[in-house]
């Protein structure tokens, strides 16, 4: 079961008219998005059973929660986030997955053009990229941004890199990739500008699926070369 998370200065702020922003760090961190999930699962719930309340949206450090104006005055919703917040900074509610989900990449080649220039950007072999990338327990932080490409992290320092100068036009399905301490798998063909590693048949999303998407947050994962 996940530690809670430290309580920190939270801030919920006015995303436009019909939306608050809850912001519970400023920073890319397990236990701050442990909250996140919490908090997600909370407002959820009432979200199902409210009128004017949107399903939440959540990031890594933050929730989004869309209302009806019309329905709902701020200050009752306001009220409401604080009150899920008190409890979300408690033990989470439900046990973290136990199983890892293995997701077997093929590196480097055709599947993984720049597999050769983060090497030569970060001062190894490509066997050593292949390597590092591999070795990490890593965690879905949230999704985005398109349906089923999952955030993961925290891939290792040695390999942070900043996103792609030029990003491409297209990036093919099942591409694994990196940009800061980020990794994820492109789940359909789209434009992309994070650097590409490698390629995997697993889908991350399919519609015929329930639930659609490979992953979730806070789902473990491991990528297997093969």
């Amino acid at each position: 079961m996940a530690e809670p998370a430290p309580r920190g200065p939270v801030r919920i702020e006015r995303f436009g008219e019909a939306a608050l922003l809850v912001v519970l760090g400023d920073r890319v961190d397990a236990a701050v998005n442990d909250r996140v999930r919490r908090l997600t699962a909370r407002l959820g719930v009432r979200a199902a059973h409210m009128a004017g309340l949107g399903a939440p949206v959540p990031a890594y450090a933050s929730v989004l929660l869309p209302f009806d104006p019309l329905v709902l005055e701020e200050a009752a919703v306001r009220d409401m986030i604080a009150v899920a917040l008190d409890a979300a900074g408690g033990p989470s509610m439900t046990a973290d997955r136990t199983g890892i989900i293995s997701v077997p990449v093929r590196y480097g080649g055709p599947d993984g053009p720049d597999l050769a220039e983060v090497a030569a950007r970060t001062g190894r072999s490509e066997a050593d990229v292949v390597r590092l990338h591999a070795a990490v327990e890593y965690r879905v932080f949230c999704m985005g941004f398109v349906p089923g490409f999952p955030y993961l992290g925290l891939v290792p320092k040695e390999l942070a890199l900043p996103r792609r100068a030029t990003p491409r036009l297209h990036v093919p399905a099942g591409s694994v990739a990196i940009a800061e301490r980020q990794t994820g798998i492109y789940p359909a063909d789209t434009p992309g500008g994070w650097h590409l590693i490698g390629r995997t048949d697993l889908p991350a999303w399919d519609p015929r699926r329930e639930p659609p998407a490979l992953l979730e947050p806070g789902a473990r994962v491991r990528f297997v070369p093969v």
